[in-house]
């Protein structure tokens, strides 16, 4: 079960809402929040309901990243070396959750209400879309606390040009809102008070296309990214949205000048 004291879970027809709830922590990334959003996550992909995730943060800040404070008590009650000591970032449940969401069959919308910093960064960057407003912040500031940022080292040269994900990388610096959207990062910037309502706006027109045929090209854009064209355009990746009734009946639909009624099959 999710617990919706930290992660607040909510629907709107085929439209699944998540909001992270710990505004007093800004929202960073304790164990039990990272478990309640992987635990929805993959029940999203699975429900055979919903059709898009957006993903936002309750308060001002979307995320600020790991809990620090849990960290350092982990630090000071292991040894070095030890077991429970600070683990590295492929034995760690934040690596679960960015590929869980990166992996979500359907498409993930940031709602981006605030600041996205550090582990709350690399969240935003398993999404498909984020949108946020002009007071947001966003960056990964790990090189300067003696961090790896791994999931955002390899993420965010997909996401922008090459040479401007190393400047981040390596400087630690931040970029405002007006940065991010100029290289990429952000799809759109919209008044702070309209950032949630048009992420779902935007979620909601997704969800009123074929669900199979969504499906099918977001694995397709992510799965053949590094592959040559030839291979890519040879993939064969889940259920073909060419022999399926809801592609007969978006014809029909259209034929017909009606909304379509989409199966999933």
């Amino acid at each position: 079960m999710v617990d919706e004291e930290i992660l607040q879970v909510s629907r709107d027809a085929h439209v699944l809402l998540l909001k992270l709830n710990r505004p007093e922590r800004r929202n960073a990334l304790s164990r039990g929040l990272l478990q309640a959003l992987s635990e929805a996550v993959l029940a999203a992909g699975d429900d055979g309901t919903t059709r898009c995730v957006v993903l936002s943060g309750e308060g001002p800040v979307f995320c600020s990243g790991a809990d620090l404070k849990d960290m350092g008590q982990q630090d000071e009650h292991a040894s070095e070396g030890s077991a429970a000591a600070w683990r590295g970032p492929n034995a760690r449940v934040e690596r679960t959750v960015f590929e869980i969401l990166l992996d979500c069959p359907v498409p993930v919308v940031a709602a981006l209400n605030g600041s996205a910093i550090a582990g709350g960064f690399e969240l935003a960057l398993a999404c498909d879309m984020r949108l946020s407003h002009a007071g947001a912040r966003f960056g990964l500031p790990e090189a300067k606390i003696g961090m790896g940022a791994n999931f955002g080292s390899v993420m965010l040269a997909r996401r922008v040009a090459a040479a401007l994900a190393m400047e981040m990388l390596c400087t630690g610096d931040t970029m405002d809102a007006q940065r991010a959207l100029q290289i990429g990062f952000l799809n759109a910037l919209v008044d702070e008070d309209q950032v949630l309502a048009s992420s779902m706006a935007l979620a909601h027109r997704i969800a009123a296309n074929a669900p199979l045929s969504v499906r099918r090209m977001k694995a397709n854009a992510l799965k053949t990214l590094d592959l040559p064209v030839a291979a890519a355009l040879r993939m064969d990746i889940g259920p073909s949205p060419y022999t399926s009734e809801d592609r007969r009946e978006g014809v029909r639909a259209f034929l017909e000048k009606r909304a379509p009624v989409w199966r999933g099959r």
